[in-house]
């Protein structure tokens, strides 16, 4: 079960449930109460594994009512082919540290680690609760996340994608690779204002209960860091990272290291904050 942040106490919902709901009611995310432990010896089982055997071991800690089998197909889904090296990630020394390189994907964003992902989680949570309602995505992007997204849902069964993007926010190449994309069920739309306005015009809509009810039976979801179906696998890799270093005898196991992590809207290092903690 997870919970809302502003209201654990008395907001409650299945995993399933959250990820096609995307943000809870109260405004708050949807988080596990507790952050999954991972026992030491348990731990250094995972340093030989590959990027997808440890996404499916990652998500496994969370998603308690997705199978390991339902999990394993999930992941292969939506990984294999989809990137142009082996294990959807590098790691590349430099002078005095290490790129954890992400930009392997099809948009060659970060983004494609968790957006790749969660098209294929709302449809199997569809399926979990019998839900054959259509879902609209709204996302609010600055660049990534709206080529990422589209990318990940284009042509999705029952599933429509609007992304809202600052006019002259985004770079040409972003702004290209979304409105060039030609999915049947995508569509791109350019605000006055920055990032912080789009991502305020899709939180009203989310709020707006007049428009909810004139949706009849569509969903409204979210691509935004705000889905937890989107947070988790973005934990992946920095469990991906820390164990090639220790492989290529770079680091010992339990030795410690820094993370510098850029990031937005904080979702990527609250993904690398859950990582700490377990």
């Amino acid at each position: 079960m997870l919970v809302s942040t502003r209201d654990p106490k008395e907001i409650q919902i299945k995993e399933s449930l959250a990820i096609i709901q995307g943000l809870s009611k109260d405004g708050g995310l949807f988080v596990r109460k507790n952050i999954p432990n991972i026992a030491l010896n348990e731990l250094q089982g995972l340093i030989n594994k590959d990027y997808y055997e440890l996404a499916v071991f990652i998500l496994c800690k969370y998603l308690d009512e997705f199978t390991k089998e339902e999990l394993e197909e999930l992941i292969k889904h939506s990984y294999k082919g989809r990137f142009d090296v082996e294990n959807c990630v590098k790691v590349t020394p430099t002078k005095d540290s290490f790129v954890l390189e992400l930009f392997h994907g099809p948009t060659c964003a970060f983004k494609d680690m968790a957006l790749l992902v969660l098209p294929n989680l709302l449809r199997e949570s569809h399926l979990k609760n019998n839900d054959d309602a259509k879902t609209i995505i709204l996302t609010a992007t600055s660049g990534d996340t709206g080529s990422s997204a589209l990318n990940g849902f284009k042509d999705l069964p029952n599933t429509k994608i609007i992304v809202f993007y600052p006019t002259n926010g985004v770079s040409a190449i972003q702004e290209r690779q979304m409105c060039k994309l030609n999915g049947t069920n995508t569509k791109v739309i350019a605000i006055d204002g920055n990032f912080d306005d789009a991502q305020k015009l899709v939180k009203q809509l989310f709020n707006d209960e007049d428009l909810k009810n004139e949706l009849n039976n569509t969903k409204l979801s979210s691509a935004n860091s705000i889905n937890i179906g989107r947070l988790l696998p973005q934990i992946v890799y920095y469990f991906y990272g820390y164990f090639d270093l220790v492989n290529n005898k770079k680091i010992k196991f339990g030795e410690e290291i820094n993370f510098a992590v850029p990031t937005g809207n904080f979702g990527d290092i609250l993904a690398g904050y859950m990582a700490k903690r377990m």
